[in-house]
């Protein structure tokens, strides 16, 4: 049925007479193509008495026109229906321009299809008129401002954030994917043997989700002497260790920390570590404090206060790794006694060159008999010390501090020169010939 034969049959009651302004087309409902309106068609006689008019206005143009034989019937007639006669041309030349303009479209959001009837010259148009909000992320085919025309299918998918760590690595994408293994299938992910932390059917929600991924991967754990090679999607280097059947007992580690992310061709040692403590005593040194002493010779020093070592005791870490003994690693210690310090007085008085009576002697000769020229000369008992051998008592009785052997080679020269103006030769019963030469 042609638009123009649909429509004529509407009376012009239905827009309100000839006068009535005409009905906004673009807000009435959409009907389908070839579908009659809800209107009762015109009465029979009124359509037959059209009929000869239409007909015969395009032949007789200019013609006479020829009196009725009924009064008040033909012409009476034609003035009534030329009015609706109007009113349906108009109608019928704006029912094709609105079937046109109607276009039957597709749409499809995010999964959801429906098919409606829109006056809208392209997507963009469309998507705003449907009220779909799209983001930077979303996806519309075709692209925003293509045109449209009847039969055309428009799709939009949302994009959905994800936070994805595969392989221990964590990073933020997006994705248009409805599910877990759609998604998967977009990132090029490796899924077969993979943990996943949601089910592969799971939906994406446009909230996003977390995600993460562990891949099998090959890794080498080398335990005892031995390697064990397994395929593994594990989180941890310690659950590799453990699915390669290998217990860690006390004090065992690994080369790599235990929580951390096992990589793909990764070889992993296990330490068999065990460990003891030693405690050992150690000396501390003791400081040594000098102060001079005008009333002693120079040169000459006096230990006024022994010094005494102080005593600690500490404790080690004794490790042995796979039967080879590491260095010692020292845990602490405890302080046992204190050092003592050691006070000296410094003689600052200057030493005399002679002594009267003894200065002419021959005491190098003596010297070379007793010690053999060398004032640090100590005899086998340890009892004389010395360039003149003197023992500790002797030595002190005339002047001198500390041992003999210690002091100066002229101190020591001067006290035996004093010994020899009290004694004489007598201290050195064998040498003692060689003072005079």
């Amino acid at each position: 049925m042609s638009s123009r034969s649909q429509y004529e049959t509407y009376p012009p009651q239905a827009y309100g007479g000839f006068d009535a302004p005409p009905a906004d087309l673009h807000s009435a409902e959409t009907l389908g193509y070839g579908v009659a309106g809800p209107y009762e068609p015109w009465p029979a006689p009124e359509k037959e008495a059209l009929a000869p008019v239409v007909r015969a206005a395009p032949g007789r143009r200019g013609a006479r026109r020829r009196k009725s034989r009924y009064p008040g019937s033909a012409d009476g007639s034609v003035r009534r229906l030329l009015p609706q006669a109007l009113v349906v041309a108009f109608l019928a030349g704006g029912t094709t321009a609105f079937v046109a303009k109607d276009k039957a479209i597709e749409l499809n959001v995010d999964g959801r299809p429906r098919t409606l009837h829109t006056f809208a010259d392209d997507v963009t148009e469309l998507l705003a008129q449907e009220g779909v909000e799209v983001g930077a992320h979303d996806v519309i085919a075709p692209a925003p401002g293509t045109e449209l025309s009847s039969g055309d299918e428009v799709a939009v998918r949302y994009g959905r954030p994800v936070r994805l760590t595969v392989d221990g690595q964590r990073r933020e994408v997006w994705t248009t994917a409805r599910t877990v293994e759609e998604a998967l299938g977009q990132w090029g992910v490796r899924a077969e043997g993979a943990y996943l932390s949601a089910a592969r059917s799971t939906r994406i929600g446009r909230a996003g989700l977390a995600l993460d991924v562990r891949t099998e991967r090959s890794v080498t754990i080398m335990a005892d002497g031995r390697a064990r090679t397994v395929r593994t999607n594990a989180a941890t280097v310690r659950e590799v260790v453990e699915e390669a059947g290998i217990t860690l007992r006390g004090q065992d580690a690994t080369s790599v920390p235990p929580g951390s992310f096992p990589r793909d061709g990764q070889t992993v040692t296990v330490l068999r570590i065990t460990g003891t403590k030693e405690v050992h005593e150690e000396e501390i040194p003791f400081d040594v404090q000098r102060s001079e002493d005008p009333s002693l010779f120079r040169g000459t020093e006096v230990v006024e206060r022994a010094g005494q070592p102080g005593l600690r005791r500490v404790t080690y870490s004794m490790v042995t790794v796979n039967g080879v003994r590491q260095k010692p690693r020292r845990l602490g210690s405890e302080l046992v006694r204190e050092p003592r310090t050691q006070v000296v007085k410094v003689g600052t008085r200057p030493m005399p060159t002679s002594v009267q009576g003894a200065d002419h002697l021959d005491w190098q000769g003596l010297a070379a008999c007793e010690s053999g020229g060398r004032p640090q000369a100590v005899d086998p008992s340890g009892t004389y010390g010395g360039l003149y051998q003197f023992d500790t008592q002797t030595w002190r009785s005339l002047g001198g501090s500390g041992r003999p052997q210690d002091a100066p080679a002229s101190e020591q020269t001067l006290r035996a020169k004093k010994l020899y103006v009290q004694r004489g030769a007598s201290p050195w019963p064998h040498c003692g010939a060689r003072l005079r030469g």
